[in-house]
């Protein structure tokens, strides 16, 4: 049976995301910075016509405030986790089957349905844009990576007003659509593939699509050969193929101002564990090691230096955020040294393995169908209701350490006390 799916992403999320609340931010050059308002991870299209790069630190565009208006503003992950929810909410009921892809991008497969793609496309786009403010795009084809490759269209060729299908073209100008997109474009050529890719002469998402499936699979691997299927129409890759689990999960942050003490570091670590094992959990998986690390300012050599990790094994892998932070906080006793002023720290789950496949040490008297009724309780609230709705006593709750956000706006949707302000 031949698919029709649709990939609907976000435009600039986080920048449209402050948009929606702050009308005086529109066709305004604006970016939004990473933790510790370090480098940029969301623009807009007036800031990218700057030249400002994603990723790129903020220091180095700080001069355009001044000679171009540039506004720049502190992350606010708390609003558009809440915004991203109500987004794939509005677009699940355009589809019987919604896979949601990231904070600002789903899948949904109108196989089976009798629509006009076109319209649809643009239903979704202008529902989206009444309800919550935030301009899409839609992209439509046979398959996952040929709807990826239509939402790019759609997005970086105004004609087609936010939304392309492939149904759209024939055969022979879908060829030539696909010959004027760089291989990089198709869904999951990183740009390890992509060197090696033109190594092969292989340099457009046509020219993916024409190479040898069998040959490919040889040289590379059975998801190279898929990717070439979906390329033809043939829709066969699931999310795991294309974004594998992690093996690792790592926490870490720059502090917002110097510490010394060992209980702020304790507050720290504990909770980058919190939150490196909640998102341990939302790929069903466990760990059976954490490690630790804590590090002085190597950029001041005016100050004494000091950086140290030690790894904590866990006599069953776990996924219970409670073990974890016992282990972390064992560890971070062991390394840490007075006298020292800390500007990062951090925690890295490894040994990851499906949490379904963990067996249970009859020795530990540790229940582990009670924690996943605790920490699935916990993950469920705080997916409701923002994130550290319900954390641990350990993590802190001044947390002085903090990072730096000193351009946050406020929680709008999760918030009563932050809530937005009519006057009349």
């Amino acid at each position: 049976m031949s698919h029709d799916i649709a990939l609907v992403d976000g435009n600039n999320f986080y920048v449209s995301c402050e948009r929606a609340f702050n009308p005086a931010l529109e066709q305004r050059p604006v970016v939004v910075l990473s933790n510790n308002d370090g480098c940029v991870v969301s623009r807009s299209n007036e800031a990218k016509a700057l030249g400002i790069k994603m990723g790129v630190p903020y220091f180095e565009v700080k001069h355009l405030t001044k000679s171009h208006g540039l506004i720049w503003l502190s992350s606010n992950y708390t609003l558009y986790g809440d915004m991203s929810a109500r987004m794939m909410s509005i677009l699940g009921a355009f589809a019987p089957e919604q896979e949601i892809y990231s904070i600002d991008e789903c899948f949904l497969d109108f196989t089976g349905m009798v629509v006009d793609q076109i319209a649809r496309g643009r239903k979704m786009r202008a529902t989206v844009r009444q309800y919550i403010g935030i301009q899409t795009c839609v992209g439509i084809g046979p398959s996952k990576t040929m709807a990826k490759l239509a939402n790019h269209i759609a997005k970086k060729q105004p004609q087609f007003r936010g939304v392309f299908a492939w149904s759209a073209l024939t055969a022979t100008e879908q060829d030539a659509m696909m010959a004027g997109l760089e291989v990089g474009e198709v869904w999951g050529i990183g740009r390890r593939l992509n060197a090696q890719l033109d190594n092969l002469g292989i340099r457009s998402a046509l020219d993916l699509k024409q190479a040898d499936p069998a040959a490919m699979r040889r040289r590379f691997s059975v998801v190279m050969e898929r990717t070439i299927a979906e390329l033809n129409g043939v829709a066969c890759l699931d999310l795991e193929d294309v974004a594998p689990r992690k093996e690792q999960i790592m926490c870490s942050r720059s502090f917002g101002r110097p510490v010394t003490d060992l209980a702020d570091l304790k507050e720290a670590v504990m909770s980058y564990t919190v939150r490196a094992a909640a998102r341990m959990r939302e790929q069903s998986s466990a760990c059976d090691r954490i490690s630790v690390f804590i590090q002085t300012n190597q950029f001041k050599a005016d100050t004494p230096q000091y950086s140290r990790s030690v790894q904590v094994p866990l006599s069953v892998a776990s996924d219970d955020t409670r073990r974890l932070g016992a282990a972390a906080l064992h560890g971070l006793t062991r390394i840490y040294r007075p006298g020292y002023i800390y500007k990062k720290a951090g925690v890295i789950l490894t040994g990851l393995q499906p949490a379904a496949a963990v067996q249970d040490d009859l020795f530990s008297g540790y229940d582990r169908v009670r924690s996943g009724r605790l920490m699935g309780a916990l993950d469920q609230i705080n997916g409701i209701y923002g994130m550290h709705t319900i954390s641990f006593a350990g993590a802190g709750i001044r947390k002085p350490w903090r990072m730096q956000n000193g351009r946050m706006t406020p929680r709008y949707t999760t918030s009563w006390d932050e809530l937005a302000t009519v006057h009349t």
